[in-house]
C-alpha cells in the first residue's frame, strides 16, 4: 500500500480534529479543521484510504506546507 502525506494548504491553528489514527476515509473527508484568519479552512483526504498517523493536536500552530496525517491507500 502507498502512504499519502496530507500537508498544510495555509499557515493557523488546528481549530478542531475530526478523524483519528485507525479511521478508513472516503476521498474528500475532513481530516482536520485548520483556524486561519479567523476562517475555518477543512483539510480533506485527498484519496479513500485509512488515517495511520496524525501528527497535529488540537490548538497547534501550523505552517504552509507542514506535515499534518498519513494516509494509507
Amino acid at each position: 500500500m502507498a502512504r499519502i502525506e496530507i500537508r498544510a494548504e495555509v499557515a493557523g491553528k488546528v481549530w478542531k480534529i475530526e478523524a483519528g489514527p485507525g479511521a478508513v476515509l472516503a476521498e474528500g473527508a475532513p481530516v482536520l479543521i485548520l483556524e486561519s484568519m479567523k476562517m475555518e479552512v477543512p483539510v480533506e483526504a485527498p484519496r479513500a484510504g485509512t488515517l495511520v498517523e496524525l501528527r497535529v493536536g488540537p490548538d497547534e500552530l501550523v505552517e504552509e506546507d507542514q506535515l499534518l496525517a498519513v494516509l494509507e491507500v
